[in-house]
């Protein structure tokens, strides 16, 4: 029973995603107050860089602008990229301390992508680096124009599913989800707004 005078925290919007063996819920609108401030933000403050990916033997562009923040140690590696963490910035830290709060999570790190038109994109992979760990928590944030992430089964043949990432929205992924599935975000024709999308992480701190 709620005591007299006591303040409620509102429920947060929150809907399952059906995925088979897998555990991710979208929290459509958790950060869409302040999306606008932290989009300018971080489309300013970044560091953003083209990493160069190793696909099928050869060196190519990444289709977007990436950069890696996290604690001292929190190295990471992708696509034979390999990435020391830039200090936090604030926007980066206040979005991981609401984030941690809802998810239950701790991240030490987060890899930021701008997407700066449809013609950016992310192909298929799973967040399943050695370095974090068996079942990870992946906390993906997005903000800016909505994208689509597409979802595919590593192994069996399910029917590839969609989910609509839409501004200030917040997709965690637990549990089996790397293990069991891959996800993209393909390119979108005549698309010309931007997303950013930071997913944090927490990765087993190495020492160099």
């Amino acid at each position: 029973m709620t005591q007299r005078g006591a303040t409620q925290t509102p429920a947060l919007a929150c809907r399952s995603i059906e995925l088979a063996g897998a555990a991710v819920q979208l929290y459509p609108d958790l950060l869409v107050e302040r999306s606008v401030e932290w989009f300018n933000a971080l489309r300013e403050q970044v560091v953003w860089q083209q990493h160069q990916l190793t696909l099928f033997g050869k060196l190519l562009n990444a289709p977007r602008l990436s950069a890696w923040y996290g604690d001292p140690g929190a190295h990471y590696s992708y696509s034979n990229i390999q990435l020391l963490p830039n200090t936090w910035i604030k926007p980066l830290l206040d979005i991981k301390h609401i984030v941690e709060s809802v998810s239950g999570a701790e991240f030490n790190s987060v890899l930021a992508n701008l997407y700066r038109d449809g013609n950016d994109s992310m192909g298929w992979h799973a967040d399943d680096e050695v370095e974090l760990g068996c079942e990870p928590v992946i906390a993906s944030v997005s903000l800016g124009v909505q994208r689509r992430l597409r979802w595919r089964h590593s192994a069996r043949a399910f029917t590839p599913q969609s989910t609509e990432l839409p501004n200030g929205s917040l997709l965690l992924m637990r549990a089996r989800t790397q293990r069991e599935w891959q996800h993209c975000v393909p390119k979108v024709a005549n698309l010309h707004a931007a997303r950013i999308n930071l997913t944090y992480r927490w990765v087993s701190p190495v020492e160099l």
